[in-house]
């Protein structure tokens, strides 16, 4: 979609993420585990491969950072022929080009979908098996996509890079994360974020369990025992609330990587830092409820 010039930027950023460490690598993972389940949703209505969606996304907004993404919510690059939506304004092939503008991602990668669907520039590509990832990329930039000329190897690297064709073979989409990650950038909710398999916002001034549980659909009873709480507990700006059960460990990545206990922490702060059930995080450290946890202590969390 986007000139020559600006494809590559983003090849150059998602190659650097190979070689400058975790941090960028971080961002293209969360961008995946936020969006995934938006792409195999389109993927089970429209039959484009789940991993081509998240990889075009990946490398048009720049793991969601680009101006153009962050203004307009448009993670496609997708410019405003014949659009009749809301619009924003961003340098590309000329100055000021006019692109579509979305009210959350959501909107984004469902016209994505009907902009390849509609069009008969696209039309063979949906005689491929939503499998073949690398049938798709090569076909998009065949078709004319982008003008990059290395656009379907850069798709087909990222693909394989993140295991992202896992996803084309999914027969389900998470329904709550379709829901609600659509929502961010929209204004309706506090930013969603995903830790260790479950999703959590952070409440705001005034929020009850009750009001948040209006909000996104979920009893505010069950919100609060997903979070260790009681129903009536007061809620402060800032606090974690997890929006599914939580598990009984942290995270693979911190097998063998006990918490250091800080200053001022309490068993209930170190669970829900690591999305992990207060009463599992005590069985696992073999303590009595009871347990006063010192500064420098080695709690296990995995």
């Amino acid at each position: 979609m986007k000139r020559f010039e600006t494809l590559i930027m983003f090849v150059v950023a998602w190659s650097c993420s190979l070689t400058t460490g975790v941090a960028q690598n971080q961002r293209y993972l969360a961008y995946i585990d936020k969006y995934k389940d938006i792409a195999i949703r389109e993927m089970l209505r429209y039959n484009i491969p789940a991993s081509i969606t998240l990889a075009q996304g990946l490398l048009e907004s720049g793991a969601g950072q680009s101006e153009l993404t962050r203004k307009g919510n448009n993670h496609f690059g997708i410019k405003c022929h014949g659009w009749t939506g809301a619009t924003t304004y961003h340098d590309d092939d000329a100055r000021n080009e006019c692109f579509r503008a979305y009210k959350n991602a959501y909107e984004s990668y469902e016209d994505h979908s009907k902009f390849l669907v509609s069009s008969k520039r696209y039309e063979r590509l949906f005689r491929l098996s939503h499998t073949d990832y690398k049938g798709w990329a090569h076909g998009l930039k065949a078709c004319g996509y982008a003008t990059n000329p290395q656009y379907a190897a850069s798709l087909i690297n990222i693909i394989e890079l993140y295991g992202l064709h896992q996803f084309d073979k999914a027969k389900h989409a998470d329904k709550f994360l379709v829901e609600h990650a659509g929502q961010v950038g929209s204004g309706a909710l506090p930013p969603i974020t995903i830790n260790n398999k479950n999703y959590y916002l952070k409440a705001r001034q005034g929020d009850t369990f009750k009001s948040l549980g209006k909000e996104v659909g979920i009893s505010g009873r069950k919100l609060a025992r997903y979070n260790d709480r009681s129903y009536k507990a007061e809620l402060h700006e800032g606090d974690i609330i997890y929006l599914k059960k939580k598990r009984s460990h942290a995270d693979k990545a911190f097998r063998g990587k006990p918490h250091i206990v800080r200053s001022g922490e309490s068993m209930y702060d170190i669970a829900q830092r690591y999305g992990i059930r207060l009463k599992s995080l005590y069985k696992m450290n073999h303590f009595e409820p009871t347990h006063q946890i010192r500064v420098g202590e080695r709690i296990r969390i995995y």
